[in-house]
């Protein structure tokens, strides 16, 4: 029997905007984190972010649905006064045997190219620092740029995603019409660090995390709040992490000063 890569379709991205797709969502949240129904975003959330403003946005190959963005308009206080317009992009879901094909990144180019066609120059949401690859996803295949660190934000899931452990979350900052995200997205360059001065400084997470949620939370549970304290140090100190650099024994965050990058996210 073919596999999914070898038979599928091309994958299309689009809009949503009828009750059946909304649906499928719901059932994709499902499938995708395993959570009670208490911790799904229902149905209604989805109709109210279309009619507001937001993007509910489908991935499709062929006739079926295999993944979704959905995005709410938002506000933040602008430097200077006034109010800066943004999306945030509360999920992004992928079916499991459609991931490592780009499909997310799909996904996401799409949304950056409706947000700009709005106007709209920034997009942010949330991720699981210890979740290694969607952080490379989202700083070195997107762009995105990290000056805040939420302690628990979402509270305890029933997720199995999430193993019972406080929902730590990094905030991406993806300016749309920046020089770093047009060089990043065009395919141009993804170095982790500018240099290797005493400036940059470095946040390691060990490649054992996905196994110490399920067999030994207390480590896992160390080795959290070690990452959230050296984050809430760097950050609280002008840092902004702008990249991840991989290894066989984890991964680590690179942050550097806010003045040496601040010319890149203009």
């Amino acid at each position: 029997m073919p596999t999914p890569a070898q038979s599928a379709p091309e994958v299309v991205v689009r809009h949503l905007d009828k009750l059946t797709e909304f649906d499928r969502c719901c059932e994709l949240e499902k499938l995708v984190w395993a959570g009670a129904d208490a911790d799904l975003v229902p149905e209604t959330i989805f109709v109210v972010t279309r009619e507001t403003g937001g993007q509910v946005l489908g991935a499709f190959a062929g006739e079926q649905m295999i993944g979704f963005t959905l995005a709410m308009p938002a506000f933040h206080a602008a430097p200077g006064g006034g109010q800066q317009l943004y999306l945030h992009s509360h999920m992004t879901a992928v079916l499991g045997e459609y991931r490592d094909r780009g499909v997310g990144r799909q996904l996401k180019l799409f949304q950056r190219e409706d947000a700009l066609a709005r106007r709209i120059p920034l997009v942010e949401w949330t991720f699981d620092p210890l979740e290694m690859r969607n952080a490379h996803f989202n700083l070195m295949r997107l762009g995105a740029i990290v000056r805040t660190y939420r302690p628990n934000f979402y509270g305890i899931t029933t997720s199995p995603l999430h193993g019972g452990m406080p929902t730590d979350r990094l905030v991406a900052e993806w300016w749309l019409r920046s020089r770093r995200v047009e060089r990043i997205v065009s395919g141009e360059g993804r170095e982790a660090r500018r240099s290797g001065g005493p400036e940059v400084k470095t946040i390691f997470a060990p490649a054992q995390m996905p196994e110490w949620k399920r067999s030994d939370p207390r480590r896992a549970i160390a080795a959290q709040a070690r990452i959230r304290e050296e984050f809430q140090r760097w950050l609280g100190q002008d840092y902004v992490v702008t990249g991840i650099e991989p290894s066989p024994e984890g991964s680590r965050y690179v942050l550097e000063p806010y003045e040496a990058v601040k010319g890149d996210l203009a």
